[in-house]
Order: structure tokens, then C-alpha cells, then sequence
């Protein structure tokens, strides 16, 4: 999600609520601690220079159960930082505290802000001999009249 998406949805919401993978939803009185804009410059595996930016929200829990962050709250230090840091309409990443923190993609189901797990990836793939996945394919999706019939002479 772009911080242009959630900045929409945010107008249409009464209540802001993010759910975690597995299904839980991050507690009601969570806090936005951090809006910023993450520069990551490396070099993959195979040599190529690369460089990325995300837009970064820090949800953090705290004992503190009277207040709930409100969606023209989130807008307002969205566009703050937007101003002050020269953030673009990038993709949102999410950390989350759980058992170490965790970092996430971030989605909308019309309700909720998901929680979406991140898989780690080889970039150089054609460069580390790593053989591309071939497509699975199920027998039953076979057609039957291009095969060989066993007793025609043909295998």
C-alpha cells in the first residue's frame, strides 16, 4: 500500500484498526511512534548496486488505555512528515513488536489495515545459478488428446 492509498482510506474511517497475520488485531490502544522514510542503498548477491526507499510506521503498545489514535490524527502526521522529511508516495512498511520486531507490508480490506508478512528473496538470481521455478502443473490439466497412447507406436 502507498501512503497516498492509506491516506484515502484514513478520510473514510471513524476508527483505525490493524490486524497481524494470523488473524489478532494489534491492540485498540496502540501508537503511531514513528512516520519516517527509510533508505536502504546495498549490493545484492550478484553485484548490482540497488537502492530503495519505503515509508516506515512504527505501531507501539503502551499501558496507556485512554487514548486511541484517531484516523485525522494519523493524516495530520502523515502529511507532517511528508513536509518535513520530503516523503514521496512510496510503499508502507510496518514494525510491530512481537517476540523481536517484526516488519510488515500493509494492506486494506475495507475495515481493517493488514498486517502482511515479507519473504526475503535472492535479487541475482540469473547470477547465483539459481535455476528459475518452473510453472506446477496438475495432471488433471492435461489435455488428454496431445498425449501418447502407450500401445500406438508412438513413445
Amino acid at each position: 500500500m502507498k501512503l497516498s492509498q492509506i491516506k484515502s482510506e484514513l478520510s473514510k474511517l471513524d476508527k483505525i484498526a490493524f490486524q497481524l497475520p494470523n488473524g489478532e488485531l494489534v491492540p485498540n490502544h496502540f501508537h503511531v511512534t514513528e512516520v519516517g522514510k527509510i533508505t536502504k542503498n546495498f549490493i545484492d548477491c550478484g553485484g548490482t548496486v540497488r537502492n530503495e526507499e519505503v515509508v516506515n510506521f512504527q505501531l507501539w503498545n503502551a499501558d496507556d488505555y485512554d487514548h486511541r489514535l484517531h484516523p485525522e490524527k494519523l493524516v495530520h502526521i502523515i502529511e507532517l512528515s511528508e513536509k518535513i522529511l520530503g516523503i514521496g508516495d512510496l510503499e508502507i512498511e510496518v514494525e510491530y513488536q512481537g517476540d523481536t520486531i517484526g516488519k510488515f507490508g500493509l494492506d486494506f480490506d475495507g475495515t481493517n489495515f493488514l498486517l502482511t508478512t515479507k519473504q526475503t528473496d535472492c535479487l541475482a538470481k540469473d547470477n547465483c545459478g539459481i535455476p528459475a521455478e518452473k510453472p506446477k502443473l496438475q495432471f488433471s490439466s492435461l489435455s488428454q488428446g496431445s498425449s501418447c497412447d502407450p500401445k500406438s507406436g508412438c513413445c
